[in-house]
């Protein structure tokens, strides 16, 4: 499994954005814990041909 870092900052609108160095993936979430699952999501969606839904993620 490769490893995927985020970097994480907190939108002007309020919330937080996070953005995966080295690849094109990209979420939003208005809690951190929103923002974790959200990226879990994201990365579910980026890899969806070579991933399955119990992949350990985070």
């Amino acid at each position: 499994m490769k490893e995927i870092i985020f970097a994480v900052k907190e939108s002007e609108e309020g919330g937080y954005i996070a953005s995966g160095l080295n690849y094109s993936i990209f979420t939003d979430g208005d809690t951190l814990e929103e923002l974790k699952e959200n990226i879990k999501e994201a990365v579910l969606c980026h890899f969806d041909d070579n991933m399955s839904k119990d992949s350990p993620i985070l």
